[in-house]
């Protein structure tokens, strides 16, 4: 129908030039009659003045297009004079307009930079990552239960990257990261941010240099001179942006490296991090740096899987048909490892597989980990935009109203009801335009907070706060749209003005037909406002529950220190005098009360876990739940943390290297390994039945979380620093078996608060060795809280879009019920003069709030029960139809609703009867 509809209109637009064509022309002929011209020469002369038709009917079009053009000026030209003229109004609107614009723009902010945003490569659309899931940092033997694989060892990477038509590049890429020690010069060592990847990682990426080379396939071939190339904001911070960078030596964890490169600015790597690499290093120096007996790059891990892989495809590749040749390519290499095989894993290789995903946004980390909750952000913006757009509907309406005797003048004197409705719609989208400029504001400091608070340890973080061309584009849409949203309304019921009921004083009514559109933006507002709080208590909820959640441990008067000693240059020889010292020289600090080293400390965001074996049972297979978390600890860990033993004993001086290799496991260890048994004494060993009575339990300690604090505890053990095993015979037990002497976490305990304890412990550690670079440092309690930087977030922008919901409803009840009270002046004057009491007035007034209030609670409980299912995944400990947070919405918005309508019906009943009958 649609070309019907053109040809329509064209041909009414012919009939209109007809017309006004055929006025000019008899008006010309009419004119040269007068002067005494016979009529056939009048018409002859006309229509050569004319110079035909056509040429005639173009005049009219060019004219009809210049006169459209001024008519759109001069609407605007009065739109403005009207913004100008109504400051009261102008300023309200524009404020309630820039809180909800700004909120959605900030959201939007962060969507597009984290969500949405595409790495800053050569055609990013031909990137294609090797499996679907953000599985850290590495895992032995079989991925899931389901079968897909996500991470690779370094053998199947090379089996994987054997020559194939469809891919240009595939490039491994380490899947976690790590901070290593880095020295320049004569500069103090500080900790940057690392990445293994393979030499080819750059050109899969297509991305060069600033300055000097990127990485290249030479590079990463054993035997190769150690380079790296570090990121262009290193450069500039932790290098001051010295060019003759390039081509010096730096020293990694104390070994030399030559700087070959600086990355274009923008390059932030392969995924969005709140801590992107500072550097980059070929995978065959991963031996370099982690020690030739700790490598996971060394052949002979076919079973330790720690990369991601990244591939770039070629033009017109069938990606589905290359995910099953990728992974028949695994299961046909699985099927020639042992690793693999053997313990009935044979019948799980048919299930294993990869799922090709676009990799042009990088590894989906981040967007994983934020993507629910700025998704739940954006929709609750967006309803406070919807508030925000009610309140300026009902304002406009209002307006409106007292302007009718106005738009009922100017129809009597001929306007056009189309030209006034474009002329309120002209000032409407004025002011959402204005809002939105404020908005812009809002937005931008609102991103720079929401992103200080939900990543406080950020370091050159690609997302930006700064408005982007997207960004700019969608506050312009908004705006635009929010114009013409809460404008149509006001200015299609004020063109419906009939002259003579306006003239007669029909704004005095109290039937008009704009009092009901106005009371269905309250009930809108009111139900929007219960969705919006709802989520709100929801959140604050489970804020609660998991900040104030038992975790098992004590953190009060606790403070942890992170630091490096392998990068210091300390070998395995060494550690024992280096820590005996640390507890000595930190026990001495005043008030110093407990003193512990740990690899890692409890909710810290690192772990390591393990197969477990008991002795005298078969290796397990890989459906078997072995699994259980292992950390290093010194003998006093447990009561740095306040964590009892319930059974056995602790670690103590005589647990040497000369002893029984001995481990503390916690309860639920004991209860999943040894059920219904009493483990003190039992052995148990890891991976392999050859080592299944490798190590004692003489202690069982209270459960406590130490990995994720929404969950469960789960099985842990501890291991004494004082002791290495020594019987392992495979290559990566004995790597594992050799890293986890190298502890990173000091925590100490001290008697009460401490005014200098940072540097305290920075001086005590310098004091052991000037090359010792503390990497961080925090209260314990602080560290757990950075667990919930998210939760926090969302639970305080949720709580602050529901006032602000809360707030505009009220304010937004209150200007309404006020204007009807205006209106209704003479009628309330007529009841009291009648004899009706002040109680009754005040009863009539809030009657109709309450009601307009009930329908919304009726129907935006539903509604907040519905969307509250969409992020029930964020909830902790509190059910998503959680009576009490709904109770509390409709309670809170019960009393403001009230206080707002109570006031001015108060006003209503303080009317005297004569000066409302004289008005």
């Amino acid at each position: 129908m649609s070309w019907l509809s053109r040809l329509f209109a064209r041909k009414r637009m012919e009939i209109e030039l007809d017309k006004e064509l055929r006025f000019h022309f008899e008006s010309q002929v009419a004119d040269k009659m007068r002067s005494g011209i016979s009529e056939s020469d009048a018409r002859r002369l006309t229509h050569l003045e004319f110079g035909g038709i056509e040429q005639v009917k173009e005049d009219c079009r060019e004219s009809r297009g210049t006169l459209w053009l001024e008519t759109i000026v001069q609407d605007v030209r009065y739109g403005l004079r009207q913004v100008r003229k109504s400051p009261g109004l102008t300023l309200t609107a524009v404020i309630t307009l820039a809180l909800g614009i700004g909120a959605n723009t900030a959201i939007f902010t962060l969507v597009h930079g984290v969500l949405e945003r595409s790495l800053p490569v050569a055609d990013p659309s031909r990137l294609y990552r090797v499996g679907d899931q953000d599985t850290c940092c590495y895992f032995d033997s079989f991925e899931k239960d389901n079968g897909d694989f996500d991470l690779f060892p370094y053998d199947l990477y090379l089996e994987l990257q054997q020559p194939s038509p469809e891919f240009e590049q595939l490039a491994a890429l380490q899947a976690g990261g790590s901070s290593l020690t880095v020295r320049s010069g004569s500069s103090p060592a500080k900790p940057l941010r690392s990445e293994f990847v393979s030499g080819n990682y750059f050109a899969t990426l297509g991305v060069g240099a600033y300055a000097g080379r990127p990485l290249i396939q030479r590079d990463d071939k054993p035997g190769a001179a150690p380079v790296l190339v570090i990121s262009y904001p290193a450069w500039q911070s932790d290098f001051a942006g010295d060019p003759g960078v390039v081509g010096s030596t730096v020293y990694v964890q104390t070994h030399p490296f030559t700087v070959v490169g600086i990355t274009p600015p923008g390059f932030f790597g392969d995924r969005i991090v709140e801590r992107p690499p500072d550097f980059w290093i070929p995978l065959s120096n991963e031996p370099t740096i982690e020690g030739a007996g700790t490598s996971l790059w060394s052949q002979g891990n076919e079973d330790t899987a720690w990369l991601y892989l990244l591939g770039r495809v070629r033009p017109q590749t069938d990606i589905l048909a290359l995910q099953t040749k990728l992974s028949a390519k695994l299961r046909q290499w699985m099927s020639s490892q042992v690793a693999y095989t053997a313990n009935g894993g044979a019948a799980q290789i048919p299930r294993q597989h990869v799922v090709l995903v676009p990799g042009g946004g990088g590894i989906q980390v981040l967007q994983r980990q934020t993507g629910l909750g700025l998704r739940m952000l954006m929709i609750l913006s967006s309803i406070v935009l919807l508030i925000a757009c009610a309140n300026i509907a009902n304002l406009l309406l209002a307006h409106g109203t007292t302007r009718r005797p106005e738009m009922a003048v100017r129809m009597a004197l001929g306007a056009a009801r189309g030209r006034i409705i474009r002329q309120i719609l002209t000032r409407s989208v004025l002011l959402s335009l204005i809002g939105g400029v404020a908005g812009l504001a809002i937005a931008y400091a609102s991103s720079q907070m929401i992103l200080a608070l939900a990543f406080p340890r950020a370091r050159n973080m690609p997302v930006q706060a700064s408005p982007s061309l997207p960004v700019l584009g969608f506050a312009f849409l908004v705006s635009l749209l929010t114009g013409i949203i809460f404008g149509i309304v006001p200015a299609w019921l004020s063109s419906k003005t009939g002259a003579e009921e306006a003239l007669r004083g029909a704004n005095r009514s109290t039937g008009d037909h704009s009092s009901l559109p106005q009371k269905a933006l309250i009930v809108l507002q009111v139900t929007l406002s219960v969705v919006l709080l709802s989520g709100a208590f929801l959140m604050a909820r489970s804020l609660a529950n998991l900040q104030h959640q038992n975790f098992g441990i004590a953190t009060a008067n606790r403070y942890v220190l992170r630091f490096d000693p392998q990068g210091a240059g300390y070998n395995l020889e060494r550690l024992p005098a280096l820590y005996r010292q640390i507890e000595e020289q930190f026990s001495a600090l005043p008030s110093a009360m407990n003193v512990s080293l740990a690899r890692y400390t409890p909710l810290d965001g690192n772990a390591w876990g393990t197969c477990v074996v008991q002795q005298g049972h078969p290796a397990p297979g890989p459906g078997d739940k072995c699994f259980s978390s292992w950390v290093r600890t010194s003998n006093r860990f447990l009561q740095s943390i306040g964590v009892p033993i319930v059974r056995g004993r602790n670690f103590s001086a005589q647990d040497t290297q000369a002893s029984t290799p001995v481990v503390l496991v916690n309860q639920s260890f004991a209860q999943h390994f040894f059920p219904n048994q009493d483990p003190i004494g039992k052995h148990f060993g890891l991976v392999s039945p050859k080592n299944s009575g490798a190590f004692e339990i003489v202690g069982v300690f209270a459960d406590f979380k130490m990995n994720d604090p929404r969950g469960e505890a789960t099985p842990l053990f501890l291991r004494p620093l004082a002791q290495q095993y020594l019987g392992y015979t495979d290559p990566e037990a004995i790597s594992s078996e050799k890293s986890s002497m190298f502890v990173g976490s000091i925590i100490i305990q001290f008697a009460g608060p401490q005014q200098d304890a940072e540097g305290m412990m920075r001086r005590a550690l310098a004091g052991i060795d000037p090359n010792l670079t503390m990497f961080y440092f925090a209260r314990y309690d602080a560290q757990v809280a950075e667990n919930f930087n998210q939760d926090r977030l969302i639970a305080r922008l949720t709580s602050l879009f529901g006032v602000l919901a809360l707030t505009l409803a009220s304010v937004g009840l209150y200007g309404v019920v006020s204007f009807f009270v205006v209106r209704r002046t003479s009628e309330i004057g007529i009841r009291m003069a009648m004899g009706a009491p002040r109680s009754r007035v005040i009863s009539m007034v809030l009657g109709g709030v309450l009601r307009q209030i009930v329908i919304g609670i009726v129907l935006g409980v539903p509604a907040a029960i519905y969307a509250s299912q969409l992020f029930a995944k964020l909830l902790y400990k509190v059910s998503a139809e959680d009576p009490l947070a709904y109770l509390a919405a409709v309670m809170a918005l019960g009393i403001c609703a009230a206080v707002a309508g109570f006031i001015p019906a108060r006003r209503a009943a303080s009317i005297d009867p004569m000066d409302a009958l004289r008005e």
